[in-house]
């Protein structure tokens, strides 16, 4: 049965699977799902896209979650990793802790947001009289273990995006005023939306989203006359529609399901390792960033393919996803990711990784006895 029940809403929700193309924008979305480590995802692309839809679609496909019932962080009952201090030393005590399933957490951060509200704050008046720290928990705490969708990011004041990007790579969430400091865990996936006409973000804070997708309108009739009449149909009548894609939407939970439990059978080669490499040094990237997101990227596709190896379809794909925003560009120049140039280094990289391991072989047979 399909967990309507992820999201509590004041409106339906479009189904995910009954989107209209934008393949290569759900399949960020679902690697992200199913490992939060790939690193978040901004969706670029003019309005009316599906970029807030896509979104608030893939939220309830996530799968519910057990927490501390009386813990504002979503704290995990079994898992010290991923408890809040204070439920950590209730653990460890050998207190029994109240449970709750609930929905995955999908927290909306409005681009008006302060940074108190962000990330919470302190009451050091209360810390300095009574001696006590007294925190009030912001969004990042609510988004713990969830969601956090940030529409418009590149609006954002530049600071508050460094501070989500520093919460979601390091999964703590540390606040400091006046000598005075509480941390609580930040686990979440990370996804921004921005209309490129609207402004830019800084290349900077463009390498630190694991993957960014860039989406436009659909350009054939069919494309978008199936547009209109799926979103008609929903419009007229919301269950009706979604019984329809009851199945379908069924069908990715379960998957998701699926992939997080194979995750971490995933083996990576140093062949993929070299691969990757030649990859980013061909084309020109800075840094290692691109590298370990595409290896993170590949090996969630592998297992969302429900595989435990890499082969080059995960490598290629990964690469479309990790790399464009992250090759050198001149000002004002679109980067484009070249397909034939990115097959032709991975088909080297293959070539010399199979000569290499052939020389070893032989080298092995030649060995005396």
């Amino acid at each position: 049965m399909l967990r309507t029940e992820h999201i509590i809403v004041t409106r339906p929700i479009y189904p995910f699977t009954a989107i209209v193309g934008q393949e290569r924008l759900k399949r960020a979305l679902l690697l992200n799902a199913v490992n939060p480590r790939v690193g978040g995802v901004l969706i670029r692309g003019e309005k009316g896209t599906a970029k807030s839809t896509a979104v608030r679609s893939l939220a309830r496909l996530l799968p519910p979650i057990d927490v501390v019932a009386d813990d504002p962080y979503n704290s995990s009952p079994t898992n010290p990793a991923l408890m809040s201090p204070e439920v950590r030393a209730r653990y460890q005590a050998g207190e029994q802790l109240p449970v709750v399933s609930r929905p995955t957490p999908l927290v909306d951060l409005p681009v008006a947001a302060s940074e108190d509200r962000v990330v919470g704050s302190l009451d050091l008046e209360h810390a300095i009289s009574e001696g006590q720290r007294r925190f009030q928990p912001g969004l990042l705490a609510q988004a713990n273990r969830g969601l956090l969708y940030v529409d418009e990011v590149n609006l954002l004041d530049d600071h508050l995006v460094d501070v989500l990007l520093d919460a979601a790579a390091m999964g703590v969430n540390t606040v400091e005023r006046e000598g005075i400091s509480v941390s609580h865990p930040a686990r979440f996936i990370l996804v921004g939306t921005m209309n490129p006409e609207e402004g830019e973000l800084r290349p900077q804070l463009l390498d630190r989203f694991g993957l960014v997708v860039e989406i436009s309108g659909l350009d054939t009739i069919a494309g978008r006359v199936s547009v209109i009449e799926r979103r008609m149909a929903f419009e007229a009548d919301p269950d009706e529609f979604g019984a329809e894609w009851h199945d379908e939407e069924q069908r990715v939970i379960d998957q998701i399901t699926t992939a997080r439990a194979l995750l971490p059978s995933v083996a990576l080669s140093r062949s993929d390792m070299a691969s990757v490499a030649a990859l980013a040094l061909e084309l020109g990237v800075d840094g290692h960033r691109a590298d370990l997101a595409i290896l993170e990227t590949a090996r969630t596709h592998a297992a969302w393919s429900g595989r435990i190896s890499l082969t080059r379809e995960d490598l290629r794909i990964a690469a479309e996803l990790a790399l464009p925003h992250r090759m050198r560009r001149q000002p004002f120049t679109e980067v484009r990711l070249d397909e034939d140039r990115m097959n032709a280094v991975l088909d080297r990289a293959a070539a010399a990784e199979e000569a290499s391991g052939g020389a070893q072989a032989d080298g092995v047979k030649k060995k005396p006895n």
